[in-house]
């Protein structure tokens, strides 16, 4: 399956934690988070898309931002998780399995099961 077959409100449904683990091996700038998510199949992400989830998350508190000055160009916003990130993310991550796990175990049961 490639990353252009999976519903839209799928991906918007995952994008938030598909980020915090992004930014759990460090911080990260708008482009190179695009870019990491792309390259595990999780398609383009438009900024448009990312820039407001990164500003909810700043505004919960679960990731800070700083500016850096470029080396060979303007400088550029770095994102890191917080303290409250890495649990949000610890916490979505097993909420995610659960929930996974229960989707599969439904998808994959017989109708009889169901009946």
């Amino acid at each position: 399956m490639n990353d252009s077959s999976y519903p839209s409100d799928w991906m918007r449904a995952v994008l938030g934690l598909c980020i915090l683990k992004v930014l759990e091996t460090g911080p990260s700038y708008g482009y190179a988070i695009t870019a990491e998510l792309a390259a595990a199949g999780l398609g383009d992400i438009k900024g448009g898309t990312l820039y407001p989830l990164l500003t909810r998350y700043e505004q919960r508190g679960l990731i800070s931002s700083q500016w850096q000055a470029g080396e060979s160009g303007p400088g550029r916003k770095y994102f890191a998780l917080t303290d409250a990130g890495r649990q949000e993310l610890n916490s979505l991550r097993t909420t995610w399995s659960n929930f996974s796990q229960t989707m599969t175990r439904h998808l994959h049961a017989s109708s009889e099961q169901n009946s």
